[in-house]
């Protein structure tokens, strides 16, 4: 087997970060890698959760405005509703892209008893289109373009791996890929190289832009520039990870809980709209989930 990489210039991993369990929302458990106060944000992506829910428990109403938010479910189902009248169940391997724009309230709750668990990512929107009308892309696990060679798999839920593309629209360009790779294997997969890019190990433990040392599951690994990332698996067990790269937005970022903006003067304004039920919050006072 291989141990160097295939590209002249590899990412290498620059901050690796434990995501430690944290509490969330209404009795919900979340390992928080991006978003805690090591790592802020990284452009343009302002959070990732891996989510671990039993009922009662979960996401209960709810506003956002300024990003979008992506919830990949690893396992059992999320019920998500909204103040607009959308309603939908996202199952194991499905994905919901939604675009917060000027604003939503929604819930986001486990669908029936058992553990739910899953990945949730928020990624920013640039200054012209965080007041843009909401809307979703729901993605059934049938329907995400997925590939197998060498011991490796991979569904593309945004981008490009392995010659095949997904259908996903992504408003700011990004890539996220679920890779397994089994014992013994190895993939070099490009990255536009003006993009930033991170992993995050759910399962097993992999070597990641070099096969010196290897990270087990719950790391999240920011890379450093190159033109792409190479990984190994060198255990007796399989490696299940997501690559997640996106194109920076440089603008600046200012966060208040749900609210993503430019400036101060704007997160102001989004929380007095929400308080006020204005601006795209019409709808907020009168909603609650059922």
């Amino acid at each position: 087997m291989s141990k160097s990489s295939v590209f002249s210039r590899p990412r290498l991993v620059v901050k690796k970060i434990l995501a430690r369990a944290q509490n969330e929302g209404d009795g919900a458990v979340v390992r928080r890698s991006i978003g805690r106060p090591e790592l802020q944000n990284l452009d343009p992506f302002l959070m990732l959760d891996e989510f671990n829910v039993s009922p009662p428990a979960g996401f209960p109403d709810h506003p956002h405005r300024g990003f979008e938010t992506v919830t990949y479910m690893l396992q059992g189902a999320f019920t998500h509703q909204d103040f607009a009248g959308h309603k939908g169940t996202i199952r194991t391997g499905d994905v919901q892209w939604m675009t917060a724009g000027r604003g939503i309230v929604h819930s986001e709750m486990p669908a029936g008893p058992g553990t739910h668990k899953g990945l949730q990512l928020w990624i920013n929107l640039s200054s012209k289109d965080k007041m843009i009308e909401p809307r979703y892309q729901e993605l059934l696990h049938e329907n995400i373009p997925k590939v197998e060679k060498d011991g490796v798999s991979v569904t593309i839920l945004a981008g490009e791996s392995m010659g095949v593309k997904s259908h996903v629209f992504t408003r700011t360009p990004t890539m996220y890929l679920d890779f397994t790779l089994k014992p013994g294997s190895e993939h070099h997969q490009p990255i536009p190289e003006s993009w930033n890019s991170f992993i995050y190990i759910v399962e097993g433990e992999g070597a990641f832009g070099s096969s010196d040392s290897t990270t087990p599951a719950h790391h999240c690994l920011v890379l450093g520039p190159g033109e792409g990332l190479s990984v190994w698996n060198k255990s007796s067990n399989p490696l299940k990870f997501v690559l997640i790269g996106g194109q920076p937005i440089n603008e600046p970022v200012v966060q208040y809980g749900p609210f993503v903006m430019n400036t101060k003067t704007e997160i102001m304004q989004a929380y007095q709209d929400y308080q006020l039920g204005k601006n795209g919050f019409e709808r907020a006072r009168q909603w609650c989930s059922k």
